[in-house]
């Protein structure tokens, strides 16, 4: 029989979203009211019309609520709160008139300054059962975490119903763990966080409706490397600071790579171009849905193995880990050829149709043509059967 404190975070999740759910149309109408729109203006965008923004506001209300609702205001949920709103303020303030990146730099490190200030650190990391403590260094690092985490999740808000439905998967993976771990108190900030984002995500999925914007992203990145380091960082697993680290793996390589990128072609590392992820998969020929549901498969799947390994399950986490490999070579294999491609039932409706046919009609016209030349032959003796001219006639 479940225990009453995980009820009451199933509770919690089913509440947030609610919230959340509720509070989207109101946002909506405000967004248009003081302006905070995306006007498509760029290749880099896949939207056609102008989008309402301040999503996010919908994830921090439902957020907000029900964790006064059902948690302790301990110093660092308050310490949390508190960066957390300075980082809705900053995306408000971009999303209606486009900060400078150095500016959103600066109030994510004051947000981050906050949470450490209240004693928010990665004092040290577990590896294979060797703690290695950070010392004077625990500071620069917490930040850096919780800096580049916020700013992955907002490089990822490129199509509709992405960033959000992959926080979510995040959040439900940090969820499992702690609850694993019987954390239950970053449990349920965890829950309450997952709640939140899928509440926003009818609205969100495409078509979108709204986008979170920069308000949404933002927090969600800031909330997440948070919790991940009051919840998993300091777990007693083997290699603890793996666990994280798997769970954002798609962030946080898109952002690395994109970082890189940026920096070598000699541009900044916060300019904006269309070399993420997921705009190569679009290039391939996959539509919006299709794109977000791909990579929805890979953060589950690393969502799985963080799981797994902070169990220590070394062993079953290799193997779901090959076996993920080969299935996603197979696919990429096939999904190569366009042909190939429309076969497997992930290309354009059309398309698919007509490579179908395309592969059906030679086989159905070789059956046509022999079915033709036996009926012309004798059966007995292979010759022309005579044809009754008075019927013709």
């Amino acid at each position: 029989m479940f225990r009453n404190e995980y009820i009451e975070i199933f509770i919690a999740l089913i509440c947030a979203g609610l919230i959340s759910l509720t509070v989207t149309p109101i946002v909506r109408v405000f967004a248009y009211k003081i302006g905070a729109v995306d006007i498509p203006k760029d290749n880099r965008r896949m939207h056609k019309k102008p989008m309402p923004l301040l999503g996010g506001l919908s994830i921090f209300l439902g957020f907000t609520i029900t964790a006064l609702i059902f948690c302790d205001l301990t110093p660092t949920l308050i310490a949390a709160w508190i960066g957390g709103l300075i980082i809705i303020l900053i995306g408000i303030f971009d999303d209606i008139y486009a900060l400078n990146p150095w500016v959103k730099l600066a109030g994510q490190l004051l947000a981050a300054g906050i949470v450490v200030a209240a004693g928010v650190r990665i004092e040290f990391i577990n590896l294979f059962g060797h703690y290695i403590k950070f010392g004077i260094f625990e500071i620069p690092i917490t930040m850096l975490w919780i800096a580049g985490m916020t700013n992955a999740i907002n490089l990822i808000d490129g199509l509709d119903g992405l960033a959000c439905g992959v926080s979510a998967i995040c959040s439900t993976s940090l969820l499992i763990v702690t609850l694993m771990h019987a954390d239950l108190g970053v449990a349920m900030l965890t829950a309450i966080l997952a709640g939140a984002c899928i509440g926003f995500l009818p609205f969100n999925v495409n078509p979108a409706k709204i986008f979170m914007g920069d308000t949404g992203a933002l927090f969600l990145g800031y909330m997440l490397s948070v919790l991940s380091i009051i919840g998993v960082f300091k777990t007693t697993a083997i290699v603890s600071f793996l666990i994280p680290i798997i769970i954002f793996g798609y962030p946080l390589f898109d952002t690395v790579f994109a970082f890189v990128r940026r920096i070598l072609q000699g541009r900044s590392p916060f300019s904006a171009d269309r070399g993420h992820l997921h705009h190569r998969i679009i290039d391939m020929g996959f539509n919006v849905r299709q794109s977000v549901s791909i990579l929805y498969c890979i953060c589950s799947i690393l969502g799985i193995l963080a799981i797994m390994l902070s169990e220590q399950r070394a062993v079953a986490s290799l193997v779901i880990l090959m076996v993920a490999l080969l299935i996603g070579l197979f696919n990429y294999m096939l999904l190569k050829n366009k042909n190939t491609r429309s076969l497997t039932g992930l290309g354009n409706t059309e398309q698919i149709d007509r490579i179908s046919a395309d592969t059906v009609t030679p086989a159905a016209d070789k059956q046509d043509s022999a079915e033709s030349t036996d009926s012309s032959e004798s059966p007995e003796s292979g010759e022309s059967t005579p044809t009754d001219t008075s019927k013709i006639e």
